[in-house]
């Protein structure tokens, strides 16, 4: 959660300049909290400087008192802000056009008033119910929105703004989610959250560099072993001719190789070549090496006259 965390005490250290930005940026964070209704409005965080926002914000734009706060420190310690005056949830719920009867939330689309109030709108939902996992291990950015109906407007608004988001319900809850880094990159920087978006492009091009570096590696082990393992058959070949008859039994051409290879099991087929009087390429010596394995194999299965 360090990196969720970091991610949001940025955007929460930035505020809008404007005051429609700042009035949807209220909204988001009012939408997506604990609750937002006749009967309650409050939010609950663990990060102290998104209650501070909440509880700052949320006056200003409403011109209502200054809610109560909790802290409740048990493994975590969780922040509440909450208007417990009917009179306060009134007035933020007229503020933003929604009647104290409504059924359901929604995303009411009179408090986006300029092009830059949808950005500030989710800049304000993801420091609430947002959350981007630590690149290290995953990429992955969501919104867990309590009611369906307000889900269903968050998604459509994020693909108005060209992030091809999906959705899936989890526990209860119904979840807007990118899965791409390039997506997630760029949702961070358009939320306020450049340091975070450069951090996992960072992350990303270190584990890029680093599985380019553990596949080359493992490629060479892998050569290196079936080096060994050829090496190992080859000079067990050449023991065989050695103990019925010696490498003088072999062609001439291949007398050299063949104690080249005795003396030098570890070496590679074109150090092998190099080493040669003259020099041999690599296919020349794997070519005699084969035809070396082929005289031993005639000596353990010896045709009959």
């Amino acid at each position: 959660m360090a990196f969720s965390s970091d991610v949001k005490l940025e955007i929460a250290g930035t505020a809008p300049n404007k005051s429609c930005c700042r009035k949807a940026m209220a909204y988001g964070m009012l939408e997506y909290g604990h609750a937002f209704g006749a009967r309650e409005i409050s939010l609950q965080t663990e990060l102290a400087p998104v209650a501070d926002v909440y509880a700052t914000l949320v006056p200003d734009v409403c011109q209502v008192s200054a809610p109560t706060r909790d802290t409740l420190r048990r493994r975590t310690t969780l922040h509440t802000v909450s208007f417990p005056n009917p009179a306060q949830r009134e007035a933020v719920l007229e503020t933003f056009g929604h009647a104290k009867n409504e059924i359901s939330v929604r995303l009411n689309r009179a408090n986006l008033d300029c092009e830059d109030c949808a950005r500030a709108y989710l800049r304000g939902a993801f420091m609430v119910c947002g959350a981007v996992s630590n690149p290290e291990h995953d990429y992955h950015l969501e919104f867990s929105v309590p009611y369906y109906n307000l889900s269903r407007n968050l998604l459509a608004l994020l693909r108005e703004m060209n992030f091809p988001a999906k959705s899936v319900s989890r526990n209860g809850s119904y979840v807007i989610y990118l899965k791409e880094s390039e997506q997630i990159e760029d949702c961070l920087t358009f939320l306020g959250a450049p340091r975070g978006a450069l951090e996992l492009m960072n992350i990303k091009m270190i584990k890029s560099i680093r599985n380019r570096t553990n596949r080359r590696i493992n490629c060479e082990n892998a050569n290196i072993d079936k080096t060994v393992a050829a090496a190992g058959i080859q000079v067990e070949a050449l023991r065989r001719i050695e103990e019925q008859g010696g490498l003088q039994m072999l062609p001439a051409d291949l007398q050299e190789l063949a104690r080249l290879r005795l003396e030098n099991p570890d070496m590679s087929l074109r150090e092998l070549g190099a080493a040669m009087q003259p020099p041999l390429s690599r296919s020349g010596v794997n070519h005699r090496l084969q035809r070396i394995l082929a005289f031993a194999q005639t000596l353990e299965n010896p045709q009959n006259d």
